[in-house]
């Protein structure tokens, strides 16, 4: 009879103990189930709108000082991530015939074509064809929620280690006139990018080339590269991993090299950010007589609004990420970042070029670049139509 009882009392107390689990609050594992996991490799986060397909004819021609042994050239490859799908990739040489060695350098994973190229007579051509198919990113930040974590996996040390520099203290006092107290939020970044948005200006014929926070602190001008370099060191020093990502703007223009920085703010993980666009953008609506007083402001917060809640476009593809890293193999010396290549011949690096430097006039290599979409698509730094 005992027995029979039980029989009948465990399906109800089965049912019973199902009914609470129901009951019981969900959110209880919600605060774990929202932040990111700490992996230096995590897929990016952002919300994915708007993919468009571009077809991408991309050379750059090389030429050698005259009689040179050996030219050496690496080409970086972009690859597929959560913004970007890679596809249909070919490479070629011209007039010499070259097969190329493909190589992933160590400390970023930057995957690079390299190209030897033996007693070459005039200028050598590598051309790269490929499809790539990439998304508007929206991060949507919420500075309340990103705290700096005091220990960071191994991993992430090479997005902390602060930029080598002759006067360290400098940042360091920068730092705390920024930002005199940590509130423990995204908001720190916010100020550092909000000070360089403010005591910077555009300049291409000042650039570093390299993303040189030492120059961009010294001489307050530079492009894209001093910019980010400078936020970078700055957010690593606020305890962010940060790094510099080199790029190609996927639309006519003289240099289709450019750079963007992204730092990793839990629970958001990586998250880029566009300073130098966003400044000039804000500059011409600041500009622009043809809108109201109100509708400049207006635009213009809407600009820097975007900036902070973390933003990629889709005609942007990335290339490369980080610092002062060794080449896959290993070239005569480290380079600070690759815009588009790197090239030596018999063990010097070549120049590299800024076209977009109207005082420039001599060049050692220059890029050869056509892109054809399966769309139109709007530019989000120039057209202020995205921003309403």
């Amino acid at each position: 009879m005992c027995q029979s009882f039980l029989r009948l009392l465990l399906p109800l107390f089965a049912a019973f103990i199902f009914a609470c689990s129901l009951c019981s609050p969900a959110s209880a594992e919600a605060p774990n189930a929202s932040v990111a996991d700490l992996r230096v490799d995590l897929p990016y986060q952002a919300e994915r709108s708007d993919p468009i397909t571009h077809e991408i004819d991309f050379s750059v021609v090389v030429t050698p000082p005259y009689h040179s042994k050996v030219l050496k050239v690496w080409l970086p490859l972009p690859q597929t991530d959560d913004g970007q799908e890679i596809n249909a990739s070919q490479l070629s040489t011209f007039p010499e015939e070259v097969e190329p060695q493909i190589n992933v350098e160590r400390v970023f994973g930057n995957k690079f074509a390299y190209f030897e190229f033996h007693e070459p007579r005039g200028a050598q051509i590598i051309r790269h064809r490929f499809t790539a198919k990439v998304w508007n990113q929206h991060w949507q930040v919420d500075p309340a929620d990103v705290a700096p974590r005091e220990q960071w996996p191994g991993p992430f040390q090479p997005y902390l280690q602060p930029q080598s520099a002759a006067n360290v203290s400098e940042f360091d006092r920068l730092l705390a006139e920024v930002v005199p107290s940590r509130r423990q939020s995204a908001d720190d970044l916010f100020s550092v990018m909000n000070w360089i948005d403010s005591n910077l200006t555009y300049d291409h014929s000042a650039a570093s080339l390299s993303a040189s926070a030492e120059h961009a602190l010294q001489s307050r001008r530079g492009h894209c590269s001093d910019y980010h370099g400078l936020c970078a060191t700055l957010g690593r020093k606020l305890g962010y991993p940060a790094r510099v990502t080199y790029g190609l703007s996927l639309y006519p223009k003289s240099s289709p090299s450019h750079c963007k920085m992204e730092a990793f703010l839990p629970p958001y993980g990586w998250v880029s950010f566009d300073l130098s666009e966003t400044q000039k953008m804000v500059q011409r609506i600041d500009a622009d007589e043809t809108l109201s007083s109100v509708e400049r402001d207006r635009l213009g917060v809407a600009a820097r609004e975007r900036l902070h809640r973390g933003f990629r476009e889709n005609s942007w593809l990335l290339v490369t990420n980080g610092t002062n890293y060794e080449l896959a193999p290993k070239a005569s010396r480290p380079v600070s970042v690759v815009r588009t290549i790197y090239a030596e011949a018999d063990g010097e690096p070549l120049p590299d070029p800024d076209p977009a430097d109207v005082q420039q006039r001599k060049f050692a290599w220059m890029t050869v670049h056509k892109y054809k979409s399966d769309k139109p698509f709007q530019l989000p730094f120039k057209d202020i139509a995205t921003l309403k």
